[in-house]
């Protein structure tokens, strides 16, 4: 039997209309959009895209998907993308997911309702490795992060490679307990932590790392704990802005030196970064070439679907600055 909106409507105790509302992400209550949420999930309810001709599916938004919209990656990203469609005259509709898989299932539920034309997608942890069960009826670009195999047009930064640099850089300047600070809900913090496992090795060092939400305070309530060990680092290098901010606040708080007691290094080089003393020495992600590069594989994709599957694997740019200094 097929599963209307009437049905969702029904199991929600609501109208049609706000049915509607809530999946486009219009005026209701949160209350109203939980209740809709998981009257979707219940009925299985699915719009019937295919039936609407191509031109129109093709004609319609662009869909972004973002895993954090905190992180300032991705708020440049979606500026990127935004600025993009502008200057070819297509609408963006933009979601949020935190992370969360449940959230993330809705939206991808939301961006079949509105017909959108194709998606930019970084998607979680959870979902990257099954995305070719999934039964999309647009095409998918991911960024930030892409499973294996290839399944969709990726744009990724060659992580690995990434966090290599910032470690070796830092042996370079006599560190030698270097600790990481990873993101747990992502694969991209999960190949920046598999490069700094490389160059730990390659330099016959010890690794000594922890994988924490990727927030700011979950990063500086692990590091605080850290310093206070007898034998603590005398570097950190922190897997995105979030955690980079968050390892600062506990070096400040704990009254150590930067980069006297100890050393600090990250991703993403946000204008705070350039900011605090010392400067910060990060790894810039060429977040605006990502973005373009995205929208243009997506469009190439619409007008030519037989193409085959491409992976862009862009290089940071590590801009060393005072928080690394040698120590003389």
């Amino acid at each position: 039997m097929s599963i209307s909106i009437n049905d969702v409507a029904r199991a929600a105790g609501v109208s049609k209309s706000t049915v509607s509302r809530a999946l486009a992400g219009g005026s209701v209550s949160e209350e109203v959009r939980a209740r809709v949420a998981a009257a979707v999930q219940a009925t299985g309810y699915r719009p019937n895209l295919m039936a609407r001709p191509l031109r129109a599916r093709e004609a319609g938004p662009m869909g972004v998907l973002v895993a954090d919209i905190r992180n300032p990656v991705f708020t440049a990203l979606i500026r990127a993308v935004e600025a993009e469609a502008y200057r070819q005259g297509r609408r963006v509709l933009l979601c949020n997911t935190d992370e969360d898989p449940q959230r993330e299932a809705m939206y991808l539920q939301l961006m079949q309702e509105e017909r959108i034309a194709g998606l930019i997608f970084a998607p979680t942890q959870a979902s990257l490795h099954k995305l070719e069960r999934m039964q999309l009826e647009f095409p998918v670009v991911l960024v930030d992060r892409a499973g294996a195999p290839a399944f969709h047009d990726s744009v990724v930064l060659d992580n690995a490679q990434a966090c290599a640099t910032l470690v070796r850089h830092l042996v370079e300047q006599g560190r030698r307990r270097i600790a990481g600070v990873f993101g747990s809900t992502s694969s991209t913090a999960r190949e920046r932590c598999d490069g700094y496992l490389a160059a730990m090795r390659d330099a016959g060092l010890e690794p000594d790392l922890r994988q924490l939400p990727p927030t700011s305070d979950a990063a500086e309530a692990e590091v605080t704990q850290w310093l206070r060990q007898p034998q603590r680092p005398d570097a950190f290098v922190a897997s995105n802005g979030l955690l980079l901010e968050g390892c600062l606040r506990a070096i400040r708080a704990a009254g150590l030196r930067i980069p006297g007691d100890v050393a600090l290094a990250g991703f993403d080089n946000e204008r705070w970064t350039e900011l605090v003393a010392p400067a910060i020495t990060v790894i810039e992600q060429p977040i605006d070439a990502m973005g373009r590069t995205a929208f243009s594989l997506l469009m190439e994709r619409l007008h030519a679907p037989e193409l085959p599957v491409r992976k862009v694997v862009m290089q940071g740019r590590c801009i060393v600055r005072e928080s690394t200094q040698a120590i003389r």
